[in-house]
């Protein structure tokens, strides 16, 4: 059975933007992302013989599907810290591929050990507010992803109900493929799609709630599945942080308002508006302006869902 990094993997020789991933005792590196790094158990580590992975989230940042060479400091602990947080909180609406947080100190704080799944090649994807892709499929065709969407709504408006708009995995550096309902029936199923599309709203539903009471809007969001042998599908990869998920500040909303999101708008915006970067070649290295923004707003996010202040667990 296998288990994804993240939204693509490459070899186990490679690493995103040229760096090596940390050599970790009883763990073997088997592959990367564009954030995580998969271990496997050595035969003499801890959890030798046992079907489990290593996760780590490292502090790799990617923008206009490329992997930059500047990391943001400490942004892989608040990944791991906020998806353990919410896997707490979905605990009985679908069951979770974290096993324990108890791992060797070179990955402290950025690492889980993670139940071995078979992973569905399916990005599940929730939006309760339509922007992104969903609003520019929507002004072409005034559907996402095959549901069809009432007349008049504008970038940043409510949907009149959450809606499931699934995509297809790409390989590393591509574009996922958003699709239709039909499309993840035929590949998977109709039993199967239906189970992904309930679950994935259903955490939604959860989500929503939870961050509506801390002041955030939770505007759209990613999750991913793995089964287990017997069937059970598992909640797996990382789960409603800022790289997955869209969250918005609550007071600044107005309906027809698209707004920042506390993920990295500030890369997106630099590279964009400021760098003279192509988008062809190797992206600059941020600012440290740019770098401090950014690690700012990942740590509000973590702070404002969980109502904890942002420690280093390592430290």
């Amino acid at each position: 059975m296998t288990q994804s990094a993240s939204s693509a993997s490459v070899g186990p020789s490679a690493s995103a933007a040229g760096s090596l991933p940390p050599t970790v005792p009883g763990w073997e590196h088997r592959s990367s992302g564009k954030v995580r790094d998969v271990y496997a158990p050595t035969s003499d580590g801890p959890w030798g013989g046992q079907d489990v992975l290593l996760v780590v989230a490292s502090d790799r940042i990617s923008a206009y599907d490329h992997i930059l060479a500047t990391p943001i400091p400490d942004k892989g602990k608040v990944l791991t810290a906020l998806s353990a947080w919410w896997f707490e909180q979905l605990a009985d609406v679908v069951p979770n591929h974290l096993l324990s947080l108890d791992v060797p100190d070179v990955v402290a704080g950025r690492a889980m050990v993670c139940r071995r799944l078979d992973m569905l090649p399916v990005e599940c994807v929730a939006r309760g507010y339509l922007t992104g892709s969903g609003w520019a499929e929507y002004q072409r065709s005034r559907t996402v992803c095959g549901v069809p969407l009432p007349d008049g709504l504008r970038d940043g408006d409510k949907l009149p109900a959450p809606i499931f708009t699934p995509a297809i995995k790409a390989e590393l550096g591509e574009h996922d493929e958003n699709v239709d309902f039909a499309t993840i029936a035929r590949l998977h199923g109709d039993d199967l799609a239906t189970r992904l599309r309930d679950l994935t709203l259903e955490v939604y539903a959860r989500a929503e709630h939870i961050a509506a009471g801390r002041g955030i809007i939770l505007a759209d969001t990613k999750v991913e599945f793995g089964r287990r042998d017997d069937g059970t599908l598992v909640l797996a990869d990382e789960v409603l942080t800022p790289d997955s998920s869209r969250f918005w500040d609550a007071e600044l909303w107005r309906p027809g308002e698209s707004l920042p999101s506390f993920d990295k708008q500030y890369v997106r915006d630099w590279l964009a508006e400021e760098s003279g970067w192509d988008r062809e070649t190797t992206p600059p290295e941020l600012p440290a302006e740019v770098i401090d923004a950014t690690r700012a707003r990942y740590i509000e996010a973590y702070e404002r869902l969980t109502g904890q202040r942002f420690q280093d667990p390592s430290a």
